[in-house]
């Protein structure tokens, strides 16, 4: 590169501090906190910084959570053996050193760190300025995106044995060009990610054929016509009858370069960095060697540092934010002024943070994980040996190949092996005990690892999590939580409760919660205007139970509850855009009984259908969906030729202006609720609930008045309800009538 082009360096955290992780020592501090992949992450942001010489800086995470991905192939990744908790209690400290540089951080519900990276350069290059995108990685999977004005930067052995990947060098390492190589995962596959590609085809034939024809589309036209000499007869047959899946694991290796993301060039300018704040910082984290090299970076212009409170930046980051989305066309006028209004509400929230009783924790812990041994042993002698349980191909072997337990009605994965997920294990309850000790070692596990060990450690030195608040995290409106995320706690299950209880307010104080009532199916009776459903809504009825004797043709009062079951599953599925494959499994019946459901629920709600209809038809025609206050969705994917994430583009196009409506009301009444309460504090928003914290006295004079704000936040054609309850803990909260 010429010394007039300016770089943008853009960062793969997640694979750089994987590869850290795992290529370093676990050197700790003498606190004892273990810093390898801090360390491994610093050491190479640094060595770039110095070598590169960027004009722009930026760095992409995962987002825990299902990707598009996880969701077209539940056994995407399944082969990947999880890091330990160690890796990713690492993560926030990583966030630390690239906030003490300046580097902004990009990251997106329901996509990978590569789909951003993608996104990112392809917004960079449409700028047509004078910029050359360098991609720091830990991995290969990026040089798909390498071109003209983008290169790959990345390890060989060491985390300082770097390599620059253009694109003479992709070709001279691999045979292809660099849009080649997801073509050729199409046909190879990937086991990292567990792409299963065509099975029997190698890396030399799938290099000999790409070389042959170029790419995957035109290979096929032409070998579903006839056999090419450079192939043999039985690869030929594989090929043919493996296309689908072909395709299928190309379009799971494909990065994604139409994230939605508020982007502005300006925002990842390199002006360097404060070099006392990140000094601090590694004192702290004891890397000496490292400091030495913050020197060198020295030259570049520091940041002045801001007068203003950490708070009050923090604040301007979230404005920043609120008026990028505006810039954008995602928000209406009125959404803007209700996302600003809100910004001090989230501050304080975060501020506040929720108490946690760590005994109950730590005794918790104990006895989770003496349970977990317990269970595994059992499991253990069930199978009549010892074996790795969390891994998918062994759980297998011991399942079908050991057991004999009978496979039939699973699904497959495209790799042609029984898929062990959840939701087909769940078909084997009942032919072995075995299958119910699984899910009960899954779900301990998840437990432990997600919840039970990690918050202890998260809290401040007065036991209170201060998580952070991402009011447009979520595409449809709805406020994220994370570091750590506690909209998701459970709600459900054995040990549920005792998670939830662990939740406490101080001393002489109590919770407050108030929980809209099935607000979704409220809105999306609005939307709709169906009269069958805004109808049962205003009689205060049990719009489950009423379904059912539409459907069923019988009177509610002989409804049963299976019958009520499979109504609440399709009433809440429909707003998911559920179709009869997906209906039949949450509700337990039969396809053709599913789809029977569906069509008589759709000849009784026929404003829904038509909604649902006129909604898919208008996202088509428009390119986005919106709410009934005005903010948007833009949804690419509606043009799509690949029709499976066409499918899912039109369910989110349907789902969206009933989860984003909710979602408005919800913020509505949170700020509101700021403005009239006093003397209860506002902790934790977790989809429609809202959680307090108060003295007793102040909680009795509130909760009427708090029940009154939320099902007045907002005017539809039926009745919004709210449920407000108290309690000594989040787990055990309770309706007082007198109050």
């Amino acid at each position: 590169m010429n010394n007039s082009e300016k770089i943008f360096l853009l960062i793969d955290a997640n694979s750089i501090f994987h590869r850290a992780y795992h290529a370093l020592p676990r050197f700790k501090t003498k606190k004892g906190e273990l810093t390898n992949a801090v360390y491994g992450f610093s050491s190479i942001l640094i060595k770039a910084l110095k070598e590169l010489k960027p004009a722009y800086v930026a760095a992409a995470f995962d987002v825990e959570g299902p990707t598009f991905r996880d969701e077209e192939y539940e056994d995407y990744k399944a082969t990947r053996q999880k890091a330990p908790d160690e890796l990713y209690e690492q993560i926030p400290r990583i966030k630390e050193v690239l906030t003490a540089f300046n580097v902004p951080v990009y990251e997106k519900q329901g996509f990978e760190a590569d789909d951003i990276i993608g996104t990112v350069s392809k917004l960079v290059e449409q700028k047509k300025e004078d910029i050359k995108i360098i991609i720091a990685s830990g991995d290969l999977d990026t040089l798909q995106l390498v071109s003209a004005h983008t290169r790959v930067y990345t390890m060989k052995k060491s985390v300082q044995d770097t390599v620059l990947y253009n694109e003479e060098a992709v070709k001279a390492r691999f045979g292809l060009r660099p849009e080649q190589m997801v073509d050729y995962k199409g046909l190879r596959g990937d086991p990292s990610d567990n792409i299963v590609g065509v099975p029997g085809v190698g890396e030399k034939t799938a290099a000999v054929l790409l070389k042959k024809y170029g790419n995957l589309d035109d290979m096929y036209r032409s070998v579903e016509v006839e056999k090419p000499d450079i192939i043999s007869e039985r690869i030929w047959i594989i090929l043919k009858e493996n296309k689908e899946q072909a395709l299928f694991s190309r379009m799971l290796a494909t990065i994604r370069r139409d994230v939605k993301l508020n982007f502005k060039l300006s925002d990842a300018e390199w002006g360097g960095f404060d070099p006392e704040k990140a000094r601090q910082l590694f004192q702290e984290l004891e890397f000496n060697r490292l400091l030495s090299g913050l020197n060198e970076l020295e030259g570049f212009k520091s940041i002045e540092p801001d007068s203003a409170s950490n708070g009050l930046s923090r604040e301007k980051d979230i404005l920043r934010e609120v008026d990028s989305a505006r810039e954008a066309g995602i928000l209406s006028d009125e959404i803007y002024n209700l996302e600003k209004e809100l910004i001090p509400v989230l501050l304080k929230m975060e501020q506040k943070g929720i108490k946690i009783d760590k005994d109950k924790l730590s005794a918790l812990s104990k006895k989770l994980k003496k349970k977990l041994q317990d269970i595994e042993r059992k499991i253990y002698k069930k199978a009549g040996i010892k074996f790795n349980i969390n891994s998918s191909q062994q759980l297998s072997d011991i399942l079908f190949e050991r057991l004999k337990i009978d496979p039939k009605g699973l699904r497959k994965t495209p790799g042609k092996k029984i898929s062990i997920a959840a939701s087909e294990l769940e078909k084997l309850r009942g032919q072995h005990p075995i299958v119910d000790l699984i899910f009960e070692q899954r779900e301990i596990q998840k437990l432990l690892s997600t919840y039970v060990v990690p918050l202890p450690k998260l809290a401040d030195e007065n036991s209170r999590i201060h998580t952070v608040f991402n009011s447009l995290g979520a595409s449809t409106g709805r406020i994220s939580s994370k570091d750590p995320n506690l909209q998701n706690i459970p709600i459900r299950g054995e040990f549920a409760e005792d998670i939830r209880s662990s939740f406490i307010p101080e001393e002489g104080k109590k919770f407050m919660a108030c929980d809209y009532s099935q607000m979704e199916l409220r809105v999306i009776a609005h939307l709709a205007q169906d009269k069958n459903m805004i109808d049962v809504f205003r009689r205060d009825e049990d719009v489950h139970a009423h379904t059912a004797a539409l459907v069923f043709g019988i009177k509610e009062k002989d409804v049963t509850p299976k019958m009520r079951y499979r109504a609440k599953a399709l009433n809440f599925g429909i707003i998911y855009g559920i179709g009869p494959k997906a209906f039949s499994e949450s509700a337990e019946i039969s396809f053709d009984e599913a789809k029977k459901f569906i069509q008589r629920y759709m000849e009784i709600f026929q404003n829904i259908a038509r909604y649902m209809e006129e909604t898919k038809r208008r996202a088509h025609e428009l390119g986005y969906v919106e709410t009934l206050f005005g903010r948007k969705r833009f949804i690419s994917d509606l043009s799509s030729p690949n029709p499976m994430l066409r499918a899912m583009a039109e369910r989110a196009a349907i789902n969206m202006p009933v989860q984003g409506t909710a979602a408005d009301i919800v913020k509505m009444a949170m700020v509101k609720a700021d403005k009239e309460l006093r003397g209860v504090d506002l902790l934790l928003q977790i989809h429609d609930e809202l959680l307090w914290e108060g003295p007793d006295d102040k909680i009795k004079e509130n909760i009427s008045k708090a029940k009154d704000i939320l099902e007045n936040a907002a005017s539809l054609s039926v009745p919004l309800k709210v449920d407000c309850k108290v309690g000594d803990n989040w787990g055990n909260l309770k309706s007082d009538e007198s109050r």
